[in-house]
């Protein structure tokens, strides 16, 4: 990363990069197609990632409504293979159906398909835009939900010099500190965060036991950008990450760790012809313990040392939108990407120590070509549609087991390999009755691949065991929309969308059996565990309606979004018993409210309402997390020579939020009240 950070200041001091006052670079990538009109997009911009509590990215992307991880905790608690992305109802297990970008790089797991949520500041965004709805391909596949493109901040968004730090509690500390300028014609920052904290103890009180404490965490990541011109309309945009999340699950024999670096260049055109051409790499080291607890809670041993998962993500994309007349946007282009990753564990641990050995991994292709039509035949109204077709590889599955003590082989699997063609493709129009009103409606179609960790790799939670599945087809979703938005000035819109999605081949941890005893792919499970399987279900059915809203007057503003979805499982087979019931870890309804006041250059202070309704647990729909209301607070007041004085409350109400139920009937929440007092210096 170092290399590709220094890089942009060779090419600073070379004359052929001399600075032209004419010439501005932003740091971001083509602009918003014309016929995004046609879709349900929510813009997340920087003053309200400012407002924000936790200022964690995952709790800021929750004022889109419907957004959802698979467990409502952030990533200070949650385990990281938990953290999967997902709009619109359609989740159901833990890997991300929503397609997450940063600067037009997906940011999923190469491995897991979840999100390393810890890596992201938000202070180094500029705005998250989030689409609900699917079949986004002109980012690849993977949009199965919606697609939530993060932007880097840019020139006018970076103070030259910052430094926030603030003192919480349970002996909790967050800081960042950065500087950004100018490079000849171009810009460059350089940023680190830092979060640590002693942490909550999980479990609630009725249901602890001795082995029960505080789960501490430990996050950081340092953040490399340039962006130089390399012609008058042409810019280059070197980006590079390196982060480490470290914390555990509130027992002995918990700990977890992800490390990871990525790197990424684009080259963006936006002349006459806009174009734009992008590489990235990602590296991610993965482990995890653990641990089985006895039902009294006194006694903790040891259960699987998942010591290392080491994978790596490759990519690259090139579009180009060629000039072919007054109100027609045309976007051509292709992307490739490969995935490989291996998982390595000890497992059957007897008198605190392990007797056999796991790898598991494989190879995952994809590449395909796109194009996308939108036409504007006079101001009123936006017809677009595009196609994509994809080539996917599934190479170099295996799952191997031996024991340690004589290295006799138990498991010798080695998968066939598979690929195949994939199309898809979205429809819209938008249409302008009159000039504060957009009436609008879509179709479209989307897919993703499985990831390996579905595929080849059998886990454990507690006591429960699901076994992986390396025949899994890969998921398709097809849906429809229709909504309104009303603008009758800029400080006012308000916005409804109806849709109808059905994810066929939805992938699920299906229960087939119940402990004691010894299933295929896991082996024993103890008594009040759980068996489970990933299969293909036949389908996940999703409709609902979503409703956002804005109105700022003077120093106030209001920012609200409500998002209601029946979702329902179809299935048939060894899965019959789950259809009609609803996807595991999915409510009906969300809802987030964040009043804002501020007076420029001067104090400001938001409050923020959030609500989610009950969920189920499991897939078989027996274990309820109930609803929870929690309330947001921030103050923020301005001191002399650029310092102010920041005042947070998450949760102040303390509300039990439930995040997860075992199969023992074990309640374990998610972030208290945590209180914070910090500073911040920002030169202006």
């Amino acid at each position: 990363m170092r290399r590709l950070v220094l890089l942009p200041l060779l090419f600073a001091a070379h004359p052929a990069f001399a600075a032209d006052p004419e010439i501005v670079v932003t740091g971001t990538g083509l602009a918003p197609a014309a016929g995004d009109a046609a879709y349900d997009v929510v813009t997340i911009d920087r003053t309200r990632i400012a407002q924000s509590a936790s200022g964690r990215l995952e709790d800021i992307l929750r004022d889109a409504s419907g957004f959802a991880q698979y467990r409502r905790s952030d990533a200070r608690s949650a385990h990281p293979t938990s953290q999967g992305a997902t709009l619109r109802g359609l989740g159901g297990n833990a890997s991300s159906r929503a397609l997450v970008l940063l600067d037009g790089v997906p940011q999923t797991d190469p491995f897991g398909g979840w999100v390393s949520w810890a890596a992201y500041d938000a202070t180094r965004l500029g705005y998250a835009r989030v689409t609900r709805g699917g079949g986004s391909g002109v980012y690849g596949p993977g949009a199965l939900a919606g697609t939530i493109e993060l932007s880097s901040a840019g020139p006018n968004d970076l103070d030259p010099i910052w430094a926030d730090f603030a003192y919480g509690s349970r002996n909790s500390v967050d800081a960042d500190a950065g500087v950004s300028g100018r490079l000849g014609g171009g810009f460059a920052s350089l940023s680190g965060s830092y979060a640590r904290g002693d942490g909550f103890v999980p479990i609630i009180r009725q249901d602890r036991g001795p082995v029960d404490r505080a789960a501490p965490y430990e996050q950081y990541s340092f953040a490399g950008r340039a962006v130089v011109p390399v012609s008058p309309d042409t810019e280059l945009q070197v980006n590079g990450l390196v982060f480490r999340d470290t914390r555990d699950r509130g027992t002995d024999f918990t700990d977890n760790a992800t490390t990871g670096a990525d790197a990424s260049v684009r080259l963006v055109g936006k002349g006459h012809w806009g174009w734009e051409a992008l590489a990235w790499l990602q590296t991610r080291a993965f482990s995890s313990q653990f641990a089985s607890v006895n039902a009294a809670r006194t006694t903790v041993t040891q259960s699987l040392d998942q010591y290392s998962v080491p994978a790596t993500g490759i990519g690259g994309r090139f579009e180009i939108r060629p000039p072919i007349g007054t109100g027609i946007e045309l976007r051509l282009g292709a992307d490739w990407r490969r995935t490989n990753g291996e998982t390595k564990e000890l497992y059957t641990f007897v008198a605190g120590a392990p007797t056999r050995r796991r790898n598991a991994g494989g190879t995952t292709y994809d590449s395909g070509a796109f194009a996308e039509l939108s036409v504007m035949p006079g101001d009123t109204l936006t017809l677009t549609g595009g196609a994509r077709i994809d080539r996917w590889a599934i190479d170099n599955g295996f799952l191997h087991e031996n024991t340690l003590a004589t290295g006799a082989v138990l498991t010798n699997a080695n998968f066939a390999d598979r690929h195949g063609w994939r199309p898809t493709g979205r429809v819209g129009i938008a249409w302008k009755p009159m000039g504060s009103v957009t009436l609008r409606s879509a179709a479209y179609l989307g897919w993703r691949l499985p990831t390996l960790n579905e595929l080849y790799r059998p886990f454990r939670a507690g006591a429960d065991a699901t076994a992986a599945n390396a025949a899994l087809k890969p998921e398709r979703m097809k849906g429809v929309e229709a909504g309104a938005d009303y603008s009758p000035i800029s400080t006012v819109r308000f916005g409804a969308t109806l849709f109808w999605n059905k994810l066929e081949d939805a992938i699920g941890n299906v229960t087939l059996g119940t402990g004691p005893g010894t299933f295929p792919g896991v082996g024993f499970v103890a008594a009040g565990g759980v068996y489970r399987e990933r299969l293909n279900l036949d389908a996940i059915r999703s409709r609902g309606i979503e409703l956002d809203g804005h109105v700022s007057y003077g120093q106030w503003s209001v920012d609200a979004s409500y998002a209601y979805v029946d979702a329902r499982v179809r299935a048939s087979g060894i899965a019959a018993p789950l259809d009609g019931l609803r996807p595991a870890q999915t409510p009906k309804s969300q809802a987030s409210a964040t009043l804002g006041w501020a007076r420029p250059l001067g104090p400001s202070a938001a409050l923020t309402l959030r609500y989610v309704a009950n969920q189920y647990e499991d897939d078989q729909n027996s274990r309820t997390l109930k609803n929870a209301v929690t309330l947001d607070a921030v103050v923020n007041v301005p001191l002399r020579h650029d310092f102010s004085l920041q005042l947070r409350g998450e949760n102040v109400t303390n509300t039990r939020v439930d995040a997860t139920i075992s199969g023992a009937n074990l309640i374990e929440r998610a972030t208290p009240r945590t209180l914070w007092i910090g500073f911040r210096y920002g030169m202006r």
